[in-house]
């Protein structure tokens, strides 16, 4: 059974972290997300959940507005071929998640680090990063450091690697 947003917050609690979170509409892209930028301040995410040939499965976070070159970043996350969006079951299986609500605290679900966590460094200079707790009807905000204390506490060493094809840094 996934973690439940209660059980979310119990382990934020649990190492020392402290995040705000506010409840809203579902929203299913960044488009429609993008009207609630006024109330929630921090960087909003992108999460694109990808798999390789050999069935490597990687969760990668970038800002709402990076570009992404799909034909490349396989050279980028270590991946062993090009690759393509994972299908909603594995999606389910690994990180308990659906598509719409995909984010990196899905992570907690993936207690057998079946997915390679990637965030991009540009996203990681912003001190507070913004994601779905596990569904798409809130937003959580994070510290950028506390994400990372997160992802390490669920088994996750993330790669930060520069993903955002836009931005020159």
């Amino acid at each position: 059974m996934p973690k439940t947003f209660d059980e979310l917050m119990q382990k934020f609690d649990e190492l020392g972290i402290k995040v705000s979170t506010i409840r809203h509409a579902p929203v299913f892209t960044v488009a429609e997300a993008q009207d609630l930028r006024g109330q929630v301040p921090g960087a909003h995410t992108k999460n694109l959940f990808l798999k390789d040939k050999k069935d490597n499965f990687f969760l990668v976070t970038v800002g709402e507005l990076a570009e992404v070159d799909l034909k490349t970043i396989h050279t980028k996350i270590g991946a062993a071929s090009r690759v393509s969006f994972g299908k909603p079951e594995k999606l389910m299986e690994y990180l308990g998640l659906v598509p719409g609500a995909v984010s990196s605290l899905g992570a907690i679900n993936d207690t057998e680090q079946q997915v390679k966590v990637v965030l991009d460094a540009a996203l990681m200079q912003n001190e507070i990063i913004n994601a779905h707790p596990l569904s798409n009807d809130a937003t959580t905000s994070i510290k950028s450091s506390d994400l990372l204390v997160f992802l390490r506490a669920t088994g996750h060493e993330p790669m930060i690697l520069k993903i955002d094809e836009s931005n020159p840094t």
